[in-house]
């Protein structure tokens, strides 16, 4: 398997989309376009807050600024294509853009895997060590954690994309999803996979475990280390931002633990399409709005920022008024 039969397949595929036949396009188009909307505005409002409020500048919000970029180009790569889809008749995608929807798909998704478990560690540092927690996690550490994240997560789309490519598709090439998810296409390929599907699995399989360990051991430690905080106030920041992080968590694992461990005969066509509606359209949008309505630091942020634009938004029309 290699370029020729990438090339030899270079034919456009067409996407069923998440529901095959509706009957209102528009409705869903407008439920999607409100979701995506949401989604990216709490996100850039999160990267705003995060990179102009002085006290925001902490390794937990640096590593939460990171996923909110992730989040981002995350739905960017589906939800335009799928709103595309729902107002027109031609539901094609390029090979090439199949392509580059599986290799960015997978490699936002490994690298959001790492980049939460890593975010564990640093819970794990502040609530633990809170002495130390500076210089445990200083600049270099944080960069260090976000560049392994981002390079977990590419190695995954880096070798899984060419091979699941190189497959001789010579059938049907309605993907029945809405946009290019590995496993619906590889049921278009009129060749054997199984093994394949096996090695894909041992290694998703991996690429979960690694960060579910690193997670597992810091709440092991962190929940003792709260509950027998002698300071409340302590205790309520702490719950805070580890339930934030929980919560966050359980969403996009529980739906990742779908796709890619539970055995075969779990799955339907269109359960997966469901479950991949969680991570790519749900998850980015209530990441940020997790963390901002449980967490008073970007509350108290968002309000100075509003307060900062509503005084400029007044001096200028009273700078305006007394000209006239």
């Amino acid at each position: 398997m290699g370029m020729e039969a990438i090339l030899q397949n270079s034919t456009d595929f067409s996407l069923l989309g998440l529901i095959t036949h509706p009957t209102f396009p528009e409705l869903i188009f407008a439920v999607v376009f409100s979701t995506f909307l949401v989604a990216v505005m709490a996100n850039v409002v999160m990267m705003l807050l995060i990179h102009m409020d002085s006290h925001l500048h902490t390794p937990m919000y640096f590593l939460l600024s990171q996923l909110s970029i992730m989040d981002t180009v995350y739905i960017y790569i589906t939800v335009p294509k799928m709103m595309q889809d729902l107002l027109s008749k031609e539901k094609t995608i390029s090979f090439l853009g199949c392509a580059l929807q599986i290799s960015l798909c997978l490699t936002l998704m490994g690298g959001e895997f790492f980049l939460l478990g890593l975010m564990a560690y640093d819970r794990y540092e502040a609530v633990c060590n809170p002495v130390h927690y500076p210089l445990l996690m200083n600049r270099r550490i944080c960069l260090f954690m976000v560049v392994s994240s981002w390079i977990g997560g590419s190695l995954d789309g880096f070798m899984l994309t060419p091979f699941t490519m190189s497959f001789p598709y010579c059938g049907s090439r309605k993907i029945n999803h809405f946009f290019c998810e590995m496993p619906a296409v590889l049921k278009l390929s009129c060749v054997d996979t199984s093994l394949y599907e096996t090695l894909m699995y041992a290694c998703c399989v991996t690429m979960l475990l690694i960060p579910i360990s690193i997670i597992s051991v810091s709440y092991t430690h962190i929940l003792p280390t709260v509950h027998w905080m002698n300071s409340t106030e302590g205790q309520h920041k702490a719950f805070a931002t580890c339930s934030s992080h929980i919560m966050v968590v359980s969403i996009f694992y529980g739906a990742a633990f779908y796709t890619n461990v539970l055995p075969h005969s779990y799955h339907t066509q269109e359960k997966d399409k469901v479950v991949s509606t969680f991570y790519t359209i749900l998850t980015p949008m209530l990441n940020p709005l997790i963390y901002s309505l449980r967490n008073k630091d970007v509350a108290t942020a968002l309000r100075k920022l509003l307060r900062r634009c509503t005084s400029s938004k007044r001096f200028r029309v009273g700078d305006v008024s007394r000209k006239y």
